[in-house]
């Protein structure tokens, strides 16, 4: 069989989730939907550290705590995320405004 005739095979057509993402919020989507768990990790560490009296609540910091809780096999959970997984937060939670501080967006 030519290969140009291989292409029309069924299964051979790319996934509209195979392709790399192209941009920083796509790259976080598809983080957010292969790990759920992060973002309740992140909500209970900041529940965690309100109700032991801080005031203030540092993203990277709780990142870095994931870090040391899942050492082993914890790829893609970089620095990049922290402010959208801040802006999650406060989304869900409006009440932390004053505790986690996000940035203004340079990027729409």
């Amino acid at each position: 069989m030519p290969i140009p005739a291989q292409q029309n095979l069924p299964g051979l057509t790319l996934l509209p989730y195979a392709r790399k993402p192209s941009t920083l919020a796509e790259q976080f989507a598809d983080f957010d939907r292969e790990h759920p768990w992060v973002y309740r990790a992140l909500e209970q560490l900041v529940s965690q550290r309100l109700a032991s009296g801080a005031r203030r609540v540092g993203m990277k910091a709780l990142f870095e705590t994931l870090r040391w809780r899942h050492p082993h096999g914890m790829k893609g959970l970089n620095n990049n995320y922290t402010a959208f997984y801040a802006r999650q937060l406060l989304a869900a939670h409006p009440d932390w405004a004053p505790v986690i501080e996000i940035r203004r967006r340079r990027t729409p």
